[in-house]
């Protein structure tokens, strides 16, 4: 038996933030992260609107980019103290995904993070609150997705949380947010929508209800996303509701590897954090030629290319150009094509290679791929992309 799960609602289109006046409730809390929201004015008009709809209003603040499990465990106090029956999040993803962890420790104090890492293991949601998302970037998606990743600092260990019931009662993708992400945040963001909805559209998860979803995200970041990039308001707008298709998909079809490797990669160097989407840019072409190997995934990847108008006399051609394309797009943005380019150092990359590799092919995301790996193709593949070589094995 399959399953595809969305949220009840999804509200879409600027200025759709009204749509708060119409909740019915007596009390929400609003989870929001470092103070973007409060800065450009959107806080003050999601509280004003609550408070419209005549409900009690309390602010969780603060929450840190790659929220920890401390920050969720003081999100869930601040819940059971206040006891709304609305969790409200707006920002990235991390208040997002922050918001979904302290709702399940708010309605069920008595779990633990080891019961939630165990995929799709959640008690029943919505005992005592329902949950709406705000998304304020155009990538991640969590506004309408079955995921959550929580960071457990002491122990260097991140916690990918995946249940359908966490996926938001109701979505408001008002473009009116997205318009305040710098330059570079708009490049990171759209490239992890592309690689969402490319991954979903050749996992082995893959159905019918996925496919247009992923495709049409597909083809709306290739027509609006370099022109987002350069501060056209109207492709803003565009990707922000190609990310919701791609995270619709991905919600439900799940991903690949090039997922696995950001998520093992994002924090491993001393040079510094590579940007989860800036490394899911720089590792789909390559991902994309691993996986073309074998003969499903290339038939998938040709019908991507052929979507997109691109030219080829066969399904390897086609796949050849739709790799070029997503280089030419990274060019574009001024993402690096390789990991050297990045900046990380090639004695640390060889010394520190081998375990990453080993924990990708471990990741999550690895099970759902379209051609399987194991740890020593994986470390091949990695130093493909380190040093910018074809893919031949």
């Amino acid at each position: 038996m399959a399953r595809f799960t969305l949220p009840r609602d999804i509200y879409y289109g600027k200025g759709t933030m009204e749509v708060l006046k119409t909740l019915h409730g007596k009390k929400a809390i609003i989870v929001v992260g470092g103070g973007s929201m409060k800065r450009f004015g959107f806080l003050d008009k999601a509280v004003s609107y609550l408070q419209e709809a005549g409900m009690e209003v309390r602010l969780f603040e603060n929450v840190e980019p790659d929220p920890s499990v401390e920050t969720v465990m003081k999100g869930a106090e601040a819940m059971r103290e206040f006891q709304p029956d609305w969790i409200i999040s707006m920002g990235g993803g991390s208040p997002i995904d922050a918001a979904k962890a302290m709702w399940a420790f708010y309605e069920y104090p008595e779990t633990t993070f080891e019961q939630l890492i165990i995929p799709f293991n959640f008690p029943e949601l919505r005992q005592k609150a329902k949950f709406l998302a705000i998304p304020s970037t155009s990538g991640t998606a969590t506004e309408v997705t079955a995921f959550s990743v929580i960071t457990d600092y002491a122990k260097g260990v991140k916690y990918p949380l995946a249940d359908f019931n966490i996926t938001p009662d109701v979505a408001i993708v008002d473009a009116d947010l997205a318009e305040t992400m710098p330059q570079t945040l708009t490049a990171h963001t759209g490239m992890d929508a592309l690689t969402h909805a490319i991954e979903a559209y050749v996992s082995t998860a893959h159905t019918c209800f996925t496919d247009p979803l992923a495709m049409q995200a597909i083809r709306m970041v290739f027509d609006h996303l370099e022109a987002s990039y350069n501060g056209c308001m109207e492709a803003r707008e565009q990707m922000h509701y190609a990310q919701c298709l791609a995270g619709m998909a991905f919600s439900n079809a799940l991903l690949g590897i090039v997922h696995s490797m950001a998520h093992k990669t994002g924090a491993a160097f001393s040079t510094g954090h590579i940007p989860h989407g800036c490394a899911n840019a720089i590792y789909l072409p390559y991902v994309i030629q691993y996986n073309a190997k074998e003969e499903t995934a290339l038939k998938r990847y040709a019908e991507i290319a052929r979507s997109l108008g691109l030219e080829g006399d066969c399904p390897h051609c086609l796949t050849k150009a739709l790799c070029d394309k997503i280089l030419a797009c990274n060019k574009a943005m001024g993402i690096p094509a390789t990991l050297k380019e990045f900046g990380i150092l090639e004695d640390e990359f060889k010394e520190k290679i081998a375990l990453i590799a080993e924990l990708a092919v471990g990741d999550a995301c690895t099970g759902t791929n379209p051609r399987q790996i194991d740890p020593a193709n994986m470390q091949k593949l990695f130093e493909c992309i380190y040093y910018g070589t074809e893919v031949n094995f």
